[in-house]
């Protein structure tokens, strides 16, 4: 069975996608005669597709070569999975690519990510291309990253593109894991991955047409109706048709018809911020889920109440205990991922450090601390090291709000006594 990278004369290669199964469970032999690591990707056509399926994927294994797979050909790929049971799969990037990959049948057991590994050596730059440069001294060429991947036959210059992308990342693995030990985060790293491998699909929204981009300019229950009806007509289209929703017509659109004073279907032709390439060739489905939407009796609230906790620009006013924890807390953890040589955001993620800073625990305690933002999702590593920065941080601040205290009482019997009518 050849590989799907062929070399022939000088530099001149030839491409292989493999769409047959035969072929497949083929490479699938030939995969599991060579030694470490497997190098895998996958490519979709985000922008382009409604699904987010793969519509390519790429597999290199030392001693076996470089594959190229066409899953919708293929169909279930799982016999892929038992060839990285006792070893790794590494990604650029995993958090990427797991979803697709699982809804063809391969799931990694164990997982190396070159793009995690980049940002907790705290590299400036973290996209496939400048991790290679920087590191190996291999420059690809990224030309082709955001075409459209359902795109048949696929043209052989995006499949040499495509091969780029995994030949060499076993090699980048290694170098990036002697960096790890190097700078004694090798315990970081497999945390992050086994938390990314284990990572659960996110929840799909009951509402999602209330992400509609724009959509806070609309001011009546009744408009809502109407970009909701707008919103769920154009899902339906593209999922049928696999087309992303977009490309038919842009959240713009939808609001600009919902908001607009529209009485027939001829006025929403007319409509110049009514736009996309299905505008005009389907205006009669837009206008029928306008019609829908204005007779709706289900009228939608304007507002949804929330239980998260409110934007950080409102807590000097709703909050300040918790805009001062937040603030002397963020001091310390920017201290500490600064002298680890990573991003912030590496460190402790944005939100968990808001929630425990909002709320923090009753009774606080370095282990009560920790017990909380591993309640948010953080990892052991990272909350055994912010949380003796939040204990110190919430300590300070409690002292500065009692210190603030008595004279925010002494003002306040001054303003009193000098606004007091004088004793008879």
């Amino acid at each position: 069975m050849p590989s799907a990278w062929t070399p022939t004369s000088g530099s001149v290669v030839s491409v292989h996608v493999i769409s047959d199964r035969t072929d497949f469970l083929a490479a699938c032999k030939t995969l599991s005669a060579g030694h470490g690591p497997l190098a895998i990707d996958a490519e979709r056509a985000s922008g382009f597709t409604y699904s987010q399926r793969a519509y390519l994927i790429q597999i290199h294994r030392r001693d076996a070569g470089t594959f190229l797979f066409d899953p919708p050909a293929i169909g279930d790929m799982s016999a892929l999975t038992p060839l990285g049971a006792d070893t790794e799969w590494v990604f650029h990037a995993a958090s990427q690519d797991l979803a697709c990959l699982r809804e063809v049948g391969i799931e990694p057991q164990r997982i190396f990510d070159t793009e995690l590994s980049a940002r907790l050596l705290g590299m400036a730059r973290v996209g496939l291309g400048p991790v290679m440069a920087e590191i190996l001294d291999v420059h690809l060429a990224k030309e082709h990253s955001a075409v459209d991947w359902s795109t048949r036959p696929l043209p052989e210059p995006w499949l040499v593109y495509a091969v780029g992308d995994v030949e060499r990342l076993v090699d980048l693995r290694d170098a990036l894991a002697e960096l790890l030990v190097e700078n004694e985060k090798v315990d970081f790293a497999l945390e992050e991955f086994e938390a990314v491998r284990v990572r659960p699909e996110k929840v799909v929204s009951e509402e999602p047409w209330r992400r509609l981009s724009g959509s806070h300019v609309i001011r009546h229950a009744q408009q809502l109706a109407v970009a909701r009806s707008l919103w769920l007509s154009r899902d339906e289209l593209a999922r049928a048709r696999d087309i992303s929703p977009g490309r038919l017509i842009p959240d713009a659109a939808i609001v600009a018809a919902s908001v607009a004073k529209l009485g027939s279907q001829a006025d929403l032709a007319r409509l110049k911020t009514f736009t996309g390439r299905a505008s005009r060739p389907e205006i009669t489905r837009w206008w029928t889920a306008i019609e829908q939407g204005l007779r709706s009796q289900d009228l939608p609230a304007l507002r949804v109440p929330s239980d998260s906790i409110p934007q950080q620009r409102s807590w000097a006013e709703k909050n300040p205990p918790a805009a001062l924890r937040l603030t002397l807390a963020r001091e310390r953890v920017t201290e500490l991922a600064e002298s680890l040589s990573m991003p912030v955001e590496n460190l402790v993620s944005p939100g968990p450090l808001r929630e425990v800073c909002w709320a923090p625990p009753s009774e606080q305690t370095v282990d009560t601390l920790t017990t909380a933002l591993v309640a948010q999702g953080v990892r052991p590593w990272q909350a055994s090291r912010v949380a003796p920065l939040l204990d110190e941080a919430f300590s300070l601040a409690a002292a500065e709000g009692d210190v603030a205290t008595p004279d925010a009482e002494v003002a306040s019997t001054e303003l009193e006594e000098t606004s007091a009518p004088p004793t008879p």
